[in-house]
């Protein structure tokens, strides 16, 4: 009972040092501005909400999340292999990688692959 008690004592005194010693060696700016706002995709909060937004990066961004999700369909051709002849197999892949291919030459043509204005 004794050792028990005195093991408690122990744990909850290097508790308590523990504990000091971070707030001796923590950081003292309550009140730093980045931990206090919030964070909007790079903008800062306290200036003005109407600031000019490139369209550009947002064109960008929906084109990789297109190609990104576009080539998940290439996952399926992997194994449609084993139940496909090789005929059928490489028909099926050409017109995926075709399709692929016609939306990236469109986006090229439409000029939003070009990062000069």
């Amino acid at each position: 009972m004794f050792l028990s008690l005195l093991f408690i004592i122990l744990v909850i005194f290097v508790s308590m040092i523990l504990i000091f010693l971070n707030y001796l060696m923590s950081k003292k700016e309550f009140l730093d501005r980045e931990k206090v706002s919030s964070f909007e995709c790079g903008f800062d909060v306290l200036s003005s909400s109407r600031l000019p937004f490139s369209i550009h990066f947002f064109m960008i961004s929906i084109l990789f999340l297109v190609f990104d999700v576009e080539v998940v369909f290439l996952i399926p051709l992997i194994n449609s292999f084993l139940n496909l002849n090789l005929f059928e197999w490489m028909f099926m892949s050409l017109m995926v990688l075709m399709i692929l291919y016609w939306g990236l030459e469109f986006e090229k043509f439409e000029g939003s692959l070009s990062w000069i204005f």
